[in-house]
């Protein structure tokens, strides 16, 4: 089975921001760690966006 990275990159970039954040929490760095909270979810967002986008051109 043949897996199409860059259809599911969004999620491995998500996931690595994510991973940051945790970083920063743990090291003590709490204004970063909320800042870069929000780049997950963000950058799920506009995947879901794209996507729409693309359905409807087809």
């Amino acid at each position: 089975m043949k897996i199409n990275f860059l259809k599911y990159s969004h999620i491995f970039v998500a996931f690595l921001a994510m991973c940051y954040s945790i970083y920063m929490g743990l090291t003590g760095h709490k204004e970063e760690a909320q800042y870069s909270a929000h780049w997950p979810g963000t950058i799920l967002l506009f995947a879901i966006a794209i996507e729409q986008m693309r359905r409807r051109k087809e």
